[in-house]
């Protein structure tokens, strides 16, 4: 390399955080002689383990043990807490607003790069429900993880200590809405959760809660096939889940699920787990593209049309050079996001030495999905499995895959414990309004609005 390059890496998931990693030690030579420098721009200072996040809300896993800090494992990298706003891929300059933005008063600034990755991940997809917005929560980050475990078990307090049959109805039931990974393993995870602490409650039994999965479709957990969605279904109703196919929700106004059959369902628990959708910022990039609102790319992860700007993940479209049919893309999953990070840092290095690059290529392996109570589903390499040795097979993988030895031997850790103690069912709701009880002893009026940082450390 003639020059100094400056590598700008958007986004701190899966594609970002192991782009940087696999950077840092691919250019180890060049970032010690000064000829390469790598910033890393995320809004959060960890990545988000998300296939643990049920079990984190469900207490299996503890919520620190499924993120893992950037600045630790990227210490070669300049780690920028923020956010990307714009970007001006003629400039080579990308628009970045921080925590001490506001502070400053200055504005957002101006970051210059040589070489942009693109790796801001999804949001989730909402539709103009009424009432989403005001009632439903996601389940995409740990903050949201942690604060629907606290609200269910809150739920159960509120039933246990109510008279009226109308709160009570309403605080026992949960409606889950999408019947993806995340809705149904996080129902699975937390109607397990609820079963158990149950048993401390002197008037709550498992039978009095209702659990509801909303499915528009007409199946659920598609990756893992037609039968073994069959077999969910079979399973989720066996422990008296409420799984509505074809079928959608309408409405949560004044805390009344409405579904598109007819049902009304007053609850003060709404899951909306149905899809992602792209990041807005690739939107304010000017680059090419999809239908989908995914950028173009190439069989070398660059997006097309544009030199030196790089992405992977749930942001690209990228060619499936594997399929049976040409023309189809990769499936935004963690799978191939994983792959095609290491695939984009190799091709980056290659670029800043003039070397051939090489095309990304993956065979799709399998999938695997825990529905709690030690029941899973998995189909891997055409071979089906269900049950126990599914669920076995679905921590097995996701343990593998867990980034760092360190988190690794956390999560197996407590994983052991939980197999000799009972599990927790503490619920820690004041973490939500850390301030309220000392603006109470102040002289204050506790504030019933969210905090100005969506974050919640305002």
């Amino acid at each position: 390399m003639k020059e100094r390059a400056r590598i700008l890496v958007v986004g701190g998931g899966y594609v970002g955080m192991y782009t940087a990693l696999r950077l840092q030690r691919r250019l180890r030579d060049e970032l010690r002689r000064g000829e390469a420098e790598i910033t890393v721009v995320s809004p959060d200072p960890y990545m988000t383990y998300q296939p643990f996040l049920p079990e984190a809300a469900a207490g299996s896993i503890s919520p620190r043990h499924v993120v893992v800090p950037l600045r630790r494992v990227l210490g070669r990298c300049q780690v920028v807490v923020g956010e990307v706003e714009a970007v001006d891929h003629t400039a080579r300059t990308a628009t970045v607003t921080t925590l001490a933005t506001a502070e400053e008063g200055t504005g957002a600034r101006r970051l210059p790069y040589d070489e942009l990755v693109l790796a801001p991940g999804s949001v989730s997809r909402t539709l103009p429900v009424p009432g989403l917005a005001e009632h439903g929560v996601g389940f995409k980050t740990v903050e949201e993880a942690i604060g629907l475990r606290n609200h269910v078990l809150e739920q159960l307090d509120i039933a246990s200590s109510t008279r009226d049959p109308a709160v009570r109805d309403a605080a026992l039931t949960f409606v889950f809405v999408g019947g993806g990974y995340a809705g149904v393993e996080a129902l699975g995870e937390l109607e397990d959760m609820a079963r158990y602490a149950a048993r401390h409650y002197h008037n709550v039994a498992p039978d009095d809660m209702k659990w509801v999965l909303v499915e528009a479709t007409g199946r659920v957990l598609p990756e893992v096939g037609a039968d073994l969605g069959r077999y969910t279904v079979t399973e989720l109703r066996r422990r008296n889940i409420d799984v509505r196919l074809d079928t959608r929700l309408e409405s949560c106004a004044d805390r009344i699920a409405v579904l598109s059959d007819g049902t009304r369902l007053p609850t003060r628990t709404v899951v909306w787990t149905a899809g992602v959708r792209p990041h807005p910022l690739l939107a304010a990039t000017g680059l090419p593209l999809d239908a989908r609102g995914r950028l173009r790319c190439t069989a070398h992860l660059t997006v097309e049309g544009a030199p030196h700007a790089w992405a992977a993940g749930d942001a690209a479209a990228v060619p499936d050079t594997t399929a049976d049919q040409p023309g189809g893309t990769c499936a935004p999953n963690a799978q191939h996001a994983v792959r095609q990070a290491a695939v984009l840092a190799d091709n980056l290095a290659r670029t800043l030495r003039g070397e051939p690059l090489e095309s990304y290529a993956h065979r799709h392996a399998g999938s695997v999905a825990s529905l709690g109570f030690h029941q899973g589903v998995a189909h891997v390499y055409g071979r089906k499995v269900k049950g126990y040795p599914a669920w076995f097979m679905h921590r097995a993988y996701h343990l593998s895959r867990m980034p760092t030895v360190n988190r690794k031997a956390r999560v197996l850790a407590e994983w052991t414990l939980a197999g000799l103690f009972k599990r927790e069912i503490v619920s820690l709701g004041s973490l939500e309004h850390p301030r309220a009880e000392f603006e109470l002893a102040a002289g204050g009026k506790p504030s019933q609005e969210p905090p100005g940082n969506p974050k919640g450390s305002s």
